[in-house]
């Protein structure tokens, strides 16, 4: 039973938490995650991000955004609640040394993930520039926490709400022109990576991706979250999360993603109504 400490919601569909967790707290590196089961044997199990660690204190800190009958469950509860099965730190961890010059680039809920890694990258002597992204300014998270990092970080919205209008390949294209990084690491949606890693390539520019696929056990028991990586399959859960961008098959990845789409959005759509939620509109 790992406790709630802290809950506070960034916005109308994400929360963060704070949890009781010693042993993944001391045992956490950048760029891994966990996976929760809220009750019974029957409830899903999901994979989260550790957005942030603190062994001395022995808390983890996780960012999620209530898109499925879990995480609205997950949404629900407070301060003082218990999560009843946490199970990690899962993943390997992503390779921190010192590259040189590095771009983060973090597009909405996966800023979360991105936050740890740029903070390790800039610990390990790197030069850390950052780029985030969302729809619009409500849905910007870690601001603050990326400023630490990068007081000249690179804010980019879809409708121009807050910083630059438009998508955050512009900013990073720019940047391999002029600063020429050394390591691009891309945290967000499918697409938005893809688009990325796309970006660089014709630099040169190593980039790494962290995928957030379908997955159940994480432990590569049960083949959900495979992926195609350099013409060979990959299992996201143990083989990842992060990969090279550029050997990425994103085609595949996301056919896979839009198979199961549908069937979270109508589990959405009946949990909200059920828990007297609005829609939500997208």
């Amino acid at each position: 039973m790992n406790k709630i400490l802290k809950k506070t919601q960034l916005s109308a569909e994400v929360f963060e938490m704070e949890v009781e967790a010693p042993l993944i707290a001391r045992e956490r590196k950048a760029g891994q995650f966990v996976v929760f089961q809220l009750g019974s044997d029957y409830d899903e199990r999901i994979p989260l991000t550790i957005a942030d660690a603190d062994p001395e204190r022995g808390t983890i800190t996780l960012l999620f955004q209530t898109v499925g009958e879990s995480t609205l469950k997950l949404s629900r509860l407070n301060e003082g609640d218990y999560i009843a099965n946490l199970l990690g730190p899962l993943g390997k961890p992503t390779d921190i040394r010192k590259y040189g010059k590095v771009v983060v680039v973090g597009g909405g809920i996966g800023v979360a993930p991105a936050y740890p890694i740029a903070q390790a990258m800039k610990a390990a002597g790197n030069e850390v520039k950052v780029i985030t992204g969302a729809r619009s300014k409500d849905l910007l998270i870690f601001q603050d926490r990326m400023k630490r990092i990068d007081p000249d970080f690179i804010i980019v919205t879809d409708d121009g709400t807050a910083g630059r209008k438009g998508l955050v390949t512009e900013p990073l294209k720019e940047l391999c022109e002029t600063w020429k990084p050394d390591l691009v690491v891309a945290i967000g949606p499918g697409i938005m990576m893809k688009f990325c890693a796309l970006t660089t390539k014709p630099y040169g520019v190593h980039t790494l991706v962290s995928l957030n696929t379908i997955m159940i056990d994480g432990t590569g028991m049960c083949g959900g979250c495979r992926v195609v990586v350099g013409g060979e399959m990959k299992f996201v859960c143990v083989e990842g999360p992060e990969f090279d961008g550029h050997l990425v098959d994103w085609d595949n990845l996301m056919e896979r993603q839009r198979t199961f789409r549908p069937r979270e959005q109508e589990r959405n759509h009946k949990c909200r109504m059920m828990m007297g939620l609005p829609e939500v509109k997208r």
